[in-house]
């Protein structure tokens, strides 16, 4: 389930070639040169989305060697994990390329910075424009647990790498969605870059989307999502109520949270 490195492939090929006839390992659609792209280690290019299981992967490996004391972050890469295990000679192998994973369990708590807003009943939720436009690719963890159940259990599956993502949706209509759910009466305000605070400004090339194409596994495996985005983002809602994050400035886009620099916002849009 969680092969960070090449060592650690190489480890499973090792122990159970010649055993086992198959394994299914789990990957990341981080591996594509649209990652690279957004967070411009790639420059003057852009990739054309939806990203298939043939689209070009990133150039340059370990990505995020140097941005974190996490031991884990200086030899993570998904890029050689599937390259030992697809040229393994004594087992096949079956990749599967997750998107960013949301629901119970969720680590990160992707979603939890815009329900605690709503929770908290803010007047709006300020976005910047190219970020509110951004698609990203998202899987609700029952249906990703669906999607490699299927592939261990198909032998049509051997040999094969399969994206896993919902429909694409925007950053913007994805609030939008919670916000019907958790029935927040507030505005989204969409600004310009140049309108925003730094503390909101995202560092990246947001012109590049990352939203992968899954029709190989709905066609070949008869993937789909067992739960409906509604329900799922419903019961992501509850979960992340339940379950708030311990340290709230370690997860992603904490900022969002400094209501004091969003207030300061819509006070100048006055």
């Amino acid at each position: 389930m969680i092969p960070y490195t090449a060592k650690d492939a190489q480890g499973v090929v090792d122990t159970f070639q010649d055993i086992a006839q198959r394994v299914v390992a789990i990957s990341s659609q981080d591996v594509y040169r649209a990652r690279d792209i957004i967070w411009q280690r790639e420059t003057g290019i852009i990739d054309p989305i939806p990203l298939t299981e043939d689209s070009p992967l990133r150039s340059q490996l370990y990505p995020y060697r140097g941005l974190s004391d996490d031991p884990f972050a200086h030899d993570y890469d998904k890029i050689p994990v599937e390259q030992v295990y697809m040229s393994a000679s004594n087992i096949s192998a079956t990749i599967i390329r997750l998107p960013m994973v949301y629901g119970a369990g969720d680590n990160w708590h992707r979603l939890y910075p815009y329900i605690k807003r709503m929770d908290d009943k803010r007047p709006a939720i300020v976005l910047e424009e190219k970020l509110a436009r951004w698609q990203g690719c998202y899987g609700y963890v029952e249906n990703v647990a669906r999607a490699i159940a299927l592939a261990i259990n198909d032998e049509k599956a051997q040999g094969r790498i399969y994206n896993v993502s919902e429909s694409i949706i925007t950053v913007a209509d994805l609030v939008r969605a919670i916000a019907s759910i958790i029935g927040w009466q507030g505005e989204i305000v969409i600004l310009p870059k140049s309108q925003m605070p730094d503390i909101y400004k995202f560092e990246a090339n947001l012109d590049q989307h990352l939203v992968s194409d899954s029709t190989r596994i709905r066609t070949e495996l008869s993937y789909t999502e067992i739960v409906a985005r509604h329900q799922a983002l419903k019961r992501t809602i509850a979960w992340e109520r339940e379950y708030p994050p311990e340290v709230v400035a370690e997860i992603g886009q904490a900022k969002l949270l400094d209501y004091q620099d969003e207030d300061a916002i819509l006070a100048s849009l006055k």
